[in-house]
């Protein structure tokens, strides 16, 4: 099963296998919500560049290219070839790319930095989603767990296991949010919900702290929904709710639910619910809407942009409305290109304008913008875009209004979009025609905000209680950096064959 039609899952080829290992990739990788576009010319010159920067930077650090690419130092030359073909975007020095020693005390000093990634996943043993069970067998060599160590791992038995490496091992992630899929077939869901509240007991008892959260999905317009709403408040207590308006995103062919958020009907005797048990968290998955789906189910194109927001944040102050993807409607809709050429033309990127717009339009203050996807799609194809979406958001929305979300693993571990947030600028011609102001330095206000200070003060997260502090992942974490960490550079999503 699949939200892409058969023709163009024969187009796709995993990203494990056939995208360039760099540090950040050199072309889109998709999760099975959307299509990549295919490998543009200007990704090819990065590529070229990362390839050329890497070999002689490598050489001057006593290292082949591959090993090399496993450095911060490899991070830094990766953004540095995206500058020489891009512009000067990104905020790197020559030194940074070609010394080791240089790049990790850099490294060091940002590695304590609180990131609190509110958008990631994972797939469950069994999984009948096409695309993801035509992935190649991954070798598990995943250093912190020595069970795994030489042993051939299937998608089966590596899924949870790799996005906890990728995630707590080799990036900075101090705490993330398990997320998930639902579809009106049981056997579709990525996680059902008791799967990510059993990940989040897991994950939380071996760290003997808080480093886990889940969302709970819930399915408007499903027989017995709310009768299951109740009882997930009960004995899974969710730190918050996750649902796509479009229904059932894996099966549109079968799909029957979709769903507004203002529908007073279906929707608002669920927000009373969930404010009467203390939870005021709704996350809600929009753009993404690929070619062939606004082809074959056009009725869904209503539902998948932010127009049901406004008046039921409104309505509903006391809630919290997270967009998802922020609605950019491109990766599925368009090419990346097109969104440039359009805020170019226009000054605006559907749907995300609209978004922004929403504050103003309707006076309110809940409403927030999640990068998930897009920021890592629109940094390989175009930064410009990506400081342009940024841009967009900030000024609408505000600084505090922007959630940090990678949409990982599909796309790799979150390092590498991590590191592009910190380095990333708009550009001060940009800033001065569009009314944008500077993002600023790594651990500026604006970053640190959308890093974590929005989600820490949305959840009522803190650090001290939650005893992150110095729990059994510092502890697993500092072996595993003593013992040679081994960040494996891989995306686990998909590509367009070359």
């Amino acid at each position: 099963m699949s939200v892409l039609s058969q023709q163009e899952l024969d187009q796709l080829a995993s990203a494990e296998t056939e995208a360039f290992a760099s540090p950040v990739p050199t072309q889109v990788v998709s999760s099975d919500e959307y299509y990549p576009i295919a490998q543009t010319e200007r990704q090819k010159r990065v590529e070229a560049r990362m390839k050329e920067l890497g070999d002689e930077n490598a050489r001057k650090n006593g290292m082949n290219r591959r090993q090399f690419f496993q450095t911060a130092a490899g991070m830094a030359t990766a953004f540095a070839a995206m500058n020489d073909v891009f512009g000067p975007i990104y905020n790197v020095s020559k030194a940074e790319a070609a010394s080791v020693d240089v790049a990790a005390q850099q490294a060091q000093a940002n590695a304590g930095q609180f990131i609190m990634d509110v958008h990631t996943h994972f797939l469950r043993p069994g999984t009948r989603i096409q695309t993801f069970v035509n992935q190649r067998k991954a070798v598990g060599a995943a250093g912190w767990n020595p069970a795994l160590v030489g042993k051939e791992q299937t998608i089966n038995d590596l899924m949870y296991a790799n996005w906890f490496k990728e995630v707590y091992m080799d990036s900075d992630t101090k705490v993330a949010l398990i997320s998930g899929s639902p579809s009106d077939i049981p056997e579709d869901w990525f996680l059902t919900n008791e799967m990510k509240f059993e990940a989040r007991e897991k994950v939380n008892k071996e760290a003997g702290s808080k480093r886990l959260l889940s969302h709970a999905i819930f399915t408007p317009g499903q027989p017995g929904w709310l009768e299951r709403v109740d009882k997930e408040i009960e004995q899974l207590k969710p730190d918050s709710w996750k649902g796509y308006t479009v229904g059932d995103n894996t099966n549109k062919n079968v799909g029957k639910y979709p769903w507004r958020l203002d529908d007073e009907k279906v929707m608002y005797p669920f927000y009373e619910k969930i404010l009467k048990a203390g939870n005021n968290i709704v996350c809600v998955h929009k753009g993404l809407f690929p070619p062939s789906a606004a082809q074959q189910w056009p009725h869904l194109t209503a539902y998948s942009d932010v127009r049901d927001v406004g008046k039921a944040a409104k309505d509903w102050p006391q809630i919290n409305f997270v967009v998802y993807h922020s609605a950019y409607r491109w990766a599925g809709g368009g090419k990346a290109e097109d969104a440039m050429a359009q805020f170019e033309q226009t000054g605006r990127v559907e749907w995300v304008t609209d978004l922004a717009e929403i504050p103003e339009k309707f006076g309110v203050t809940n409403v927030y913008g999640d990068l998930g996807q897009i920021f890592a799609q629109t940094n390989v194809v175009d930064p410009k875009l990506a400081a342009a979406l940024l841009g967009t958001l900030v000024k609408g929305l505000g600084h505090d209004h922007v959630i940090w979300g990678t949409d990982a693993i599909w796309t790799g571990s979150p390092q590498w979009q991590i590191e592009s947030m910190r380095r990333l600028e708009i550009p001060e011609d940009m800033q001065r025609k569009y009314g944008y102001k500077p993002l600023g330095p790594a651990d500026g206000p604006v970053k640190t905000a959308i890093f974590g200070g929005n989600s820490k003060k949305m959840y009522n997260y803190d650090e001290k209680k939650a005893g992150i502090e110095n729990d059994r992942f510092v502890k697993i974490k500092e072996a595993y950096l003593r013992n040679g960490a081994s960040p494996s550079n891989l995306r686990y999503g998909y590509v367009l064959k070359g």
